[in-house]
C-alpha cells in the first residue's frame, strides 16, 4: 500500500529531558491516553485515543490510504506529523499486513539520523495513527522543481545523503521498494537542512538472496526486474539512479504519455545523455548514472560501491570512516557497558512489543542459518560480513563474548535482541519498569545487595565488587542508587543521532 508524505512546521525540541524529570512515583503512572480493553485489531494491542493527548491541526498531506495532520503534544506543546490511516479502506489481509509492517520498520529503523522518526502508533476504532517526526522544509521533490536541475558538486552532496540511508536500510535488512524525490522531506527550509526518507508503506524486511514478486513503486523509478517479477535490494539503487537523472537534466530518463509506455520504455533501457545538458556535464557523472541504471540488476552498484565512486566521495576522497553499519554499531556499545547497565537493558528488552522488534527478529532468523534458536561465532562473522563489514576472528569474538551473557559460547534471541535494540526505545515506563525489577523491596532504591542478586540472577556476575559498580553510577555518595540516578546511567553513553559534521546539501 502507498501512503502519503508529511510537511509542515519545524519539529519542536525534544521534550526527553522534561519526561524524565521527576521522581519514580511520578515516572510509574500510566500515559494520559485514554486506554481501551479492547484490542486493535491492526495492531493488536489495546485500543487509544490518540487525541487524548495530541491535539490535530491543519493537514499536511495526502494519499492513498493515509491522510497526515500536523499534530500538538497537549503537555509539552511539541509538534509532530500524525498519519491517520482508515481501517475502512484496508480492503484485505494484504492492505493490514502492509501497515503492521510499516509500524514495524519504522520501530525497526529507530534512531538512524536520516530517516523520519516514529515517535508512537496508536490505534482505536477507526484508525491507525502513526506520530511521526516533523519536518518544515517539505518534499524534496518541490525544491528540485524550484531548483530546476542541480550544480554537479550540489547532487554529488545530496546523492551521498541518499545512497548512505539506503546503505543503512539494506545493513539492516530493509528495502524500500518507493524510492522517489516525494519521499525525502527536508527536517526545515534552510537550504542546508537534513534530508529525511520517509514512507516505508511498501518497505519490506528481506534475507540477502531472497526475491521479490510483487510490483510496487511508483512508475518513473520502478527498476526493469521490479516489471519482471524477480527482484532484491537492487532495485532501490535503480530508483536513486532515476533520482540522480532528475537532478542532473531536470527530466526523468524514461517518460512517456502512460503507466505502460513509461514501463515499455524501462525495459527497453534507452537513456538519453545527448539532449541538453548532458554534453556539458561531467563524464564522471554520467558513468555513476550508468552503472546505477544498469538494466542487470547483478552488474549494478551497491550502495557501497556509490559511495566509493569517485564522482560521489566527497572532495575526491572516500570516507575515512567505514559506513554505518546499526548492528555492529549496537554490538559495539553494548559491549563498553557494564553488567549492571547489560541486565537493566535485558529486562527492558523483555518488555518490548511484537512491532519494536520484529526487524531484529528477521536479522536474527537471518544470521542464524541452520535454524537452531541461537547464533554461533561463524554464524555472526558470516551476518556481519554480509552486511558489509570487515573485522578480524578477535574482533567477532569479542563482539561475541560481549553478547553472549550466559557465556554458552552462543548468542540466543533475547540475547540478540537485549545487544542489539536501539537505545531511543528506553522511554519512560521502560525504565522505570527496569528499576523496579532492580529495586525488589520497593524502597525507591537499589542496595548492593539487590544489584548483586539482579547479576546473579542473569549470570552476569563477573565478580567485581558490587559496591564499586554502585560508586560509579551513585552521584550523592549514599551508597545506594535512586531512580534518577539510574535513569542517568542508562542514559550515559548513547550516542549523538548524527555526530558527523554536515555539509551544505545545496550549493
Amino acid at each position: 500500500m502507498g501512503s502519503c508524505c508529511c510537511g509542515g512546521s519545524p519539529a519542536a525540541e525534544d521534550d526527553t529531558n522534561k519526561e524524565e524529570k521527576g521522581d519514580a512515583q511520578s515516572a510509574s503512572k500510566p500515559s494520559s491516553m485514554t486506554m481501551s480493553s479492547a484490542l486493535g485489531t491492526i495492531l493488536g494491542r489495546p485500543m487509544e485515543d490518540v487525541e487524548s493527548s495530541f491535539s490535530m491541526g491543519k493537514e499536511l498531506g495526502r494519499g492513498q490510504f493515509g491522510v497526515t495532520h500536523l499534530c500538538t503534544n497537549k503537555t509539552t506543546r511539541e509538534q509532530f506529523a500524525c498519519k491517520t490511516i482508515a481501517k475502512r479502506k484496508l480492503a484485505n489481509k494484504e492492505d493490514i499486513e502492509d501497515v503492521r509492517r510499516e509500524v514495524q520498520i519504522m520501530h525497526h529503523l529507530t534512531g538512524q539520523p536520516n530517516i523520519v522518526e516514529l515517535k508512537g502508533a496508536y490505534e482505536d476504532k477507526h484508525s491507525v495513527h502513526l506520530v511521526m517526526e516533523l519536518c518544515a522544509g517539505g518534499e524534496l521533490f518541490d525544491r528540485i522543481i524550484a531548483e530546476g536541475h542541480y550544480s554537479e558538486r550540489a547532487a554529488a552532496s545530496l546523492l551521498r545523503t541518499i545512497v548512505q540511508i539506503v546503505h543503512t536500510c539494506h545493513s539492516m535488512g530493509v528495502i524500500h521498494r518507493d524510492l522517489k524525490p516525494e519521499n525525502f522531506l527536508l527536517l526545515s527550509k534552510e537550504d542546508d537542512s537534513p534530508l529525511k526518507a520517509t514512507d516505508f508503506g511498501l518497505s519490506a524486511f528481506y534475507k540477502p538472496g531472497e526475491e521479490f514478486k510483487d510490483i510496487v513503486g511508483s512508475a518513473y523509478y520502478i527498476a526493469p526486474e521490479v516489471l519482471k517479477r524477480k527482484y532484491g535490494p537492487e532495485a532501490d539503487i535503480w530508483s536513486i539512479g532515476i533520482i540522480l537523472y532528475i537532478l542532473l537534466s531536470g527530466t526523468p530518463p524514461f517518460w512517456a504519455e502512460s503507466e505502460t509506455g513509461i514501463f515499455n520504455a524501462i525495459l527497453r533501457g534507452h537513456i538519453d545523455f545527448n539532449s541538453d545538458p548532458w554534453p556539458e556535464i561531467s563524464t564522471q557523472a554520467k558513468d555513476v548514472v550508468r552503472k546505477m541504471l544498469n538494466s542487470d540488476p547483478k552488474k549494478r552498484l551497491t550502495a557501497s560501491q556509490v559511495l566509493s565512486h569517485p564522482w560521489i566521495k566527497e572532495d575526491g576522497e572516500a570516507p575515512d570512516t567505514p559506513l554505518d553499519n546499526a548492528v555492529l554499531n549496537r554490538l559495539k556499545q553494548f559491549k563498553a557497558m557494564n553488567n549492571f547497565k547489560k541486565v537493566a537493558l535485558r529486562v527492558i528488552a523483555g518488555c518490548l512489543s511484537e512491532e519494536e522488534i520484529m526487524g531484529l527478529k528477521e536479522m536474527f532468523k537471518g544470521m542464524d542459518t541452520d535454524n537452531s534458536g541461537t547464533i554461533t561465532l561463524e554464524e555472526l562473522k558470516q551476518g556481519l560480513a554480509k552486511q558489509g563489514t570487515k573485522l578480524s576472528e578477535y574482533e567477532v569474538q569479542q563482539l561475541m563474548e560481549a553478547a553472549d551473557a550466559d557465556g554458552n559460547g552462543t548468542i540466543d534471541y533475547d540475547e540478540f535482541i537485549t545487544a542489539t535494540m536501539h537505545m531511543n526505545r528506553m522511554d519512560r515506563e521502560d525504565l522505570y519498569h527496569a528499576f523496579q525489577h532492580f529495586d525488589k523491596d520497593n524502597s525507591g532504591y537499589i542496595t548492593t545487595e539487590e544489584l548483586d542478586q539482579a547479576l546473579r540472577e542473569y549470570g552476569m556476575h563477573d565478580g567485581r565488587d558490587i559496591r564499586e559498580i554502585i560508586s560509579e553510577v551513585d552521584t550523592d555518595n549514599d551508597g545506594r542508587i535512586n531512580y534518577d540516578e539510574f535513569v542517568a546511567m542508562m542514559r550515559k553513553g548513547n550516542p549523538e543521532p548524527n555526530p558527523k559534521k554536515r555539509r551544505d546539501l545545496f550549493i
